[in-house]
């Protein structure tokens, strides 16, 4: 199972974005950890640029490069731009269709809820949080006590979290639905794709 157990705060403020979610530690300290962090002025290349790019989006779905690389590789076959395609299939992981309804706070804790059987979709237990959802699936929370208490305090905890439009939730009921494949507009990503295809294409 491909995650990251090591220092988030730490990568957050290397790759200058909030990849784990809201950050307030980049507000506190805008600059890279360690101790020539403050003076950090080193010029940075196009390839730092683009690996850093990637690194971002990497970090934010939590997957590792191997499966990184795979899914730019399907995206690369699909007619299409590349690089929205790639948002497309990164988007609708289980996982991340879990954090974005709300039954999750992070996606860490998405990732944990679904590999643990709290999530079924179409009626099923899925328990593979790189399971790709489809327009018309139904998520739902498992209708046992400990998986509904969980998703409940989920709730709670992400209530003020918008539901991206391409989705509908009931937040009641714990269950959602996927009505579309999401555009880029709506995914509103932190990276420029562009330069990930073109890291890659090299």
């Amino acid at each position: 199972m491909a995650r990251y157990l090591g220092p988030r705060n730490r990568v957050a403020r290397r790759l200058g974005a909030p990849v784990f979610g809201p950050n307030k530690c980049l507000d506190r300290r805008p600059y890279p950890p360690g101790q020539h962090g403050p003076r950090f002025r080193r010029k940075v290349s196009d390839y730092a640029v683009a690996l850093t790019e990637k690194q971002k989006l990497r970090s934010q779905y939590g997957i590792l490069e191997r499966q990184f690389r795979r899914y730019f590789e399907i995206a690369s076959r699909r007619r299409g731009a590349t690089g929205e395609i790639l948002l497309q299939l990164l988007e609708r992981r289980l996982d991340n269709v879990v954090y974005r309804l709300g039954l999750a706070p992070t996606r860490r804790a998405a990732r944990q809820m679904t590999s643990h059987g709290h999530v079924r979709v179409n009626g099923r237990r899925v328990n593979i949080p790189s399971f790709s959802v489809r327009p018309g699936d139904a998520i739902e929370v498992h209708p046992r006590q400990n998986s509904q208490q969980l998703a409940r305090r989920n709730v709670e905890a992400s209530s003020s979290r918008p539901v991206p439009e391409w989705l509908e939730v009931d937040r009641s009921a714990m269950r959602g639905k996927v009505l579309a494949l999401p555009t880029r507009e709506q995914i509103q990503p932190i990276v420029n794709e562009r330069v990930i295809v073109e890291f890659y294409s090299r």
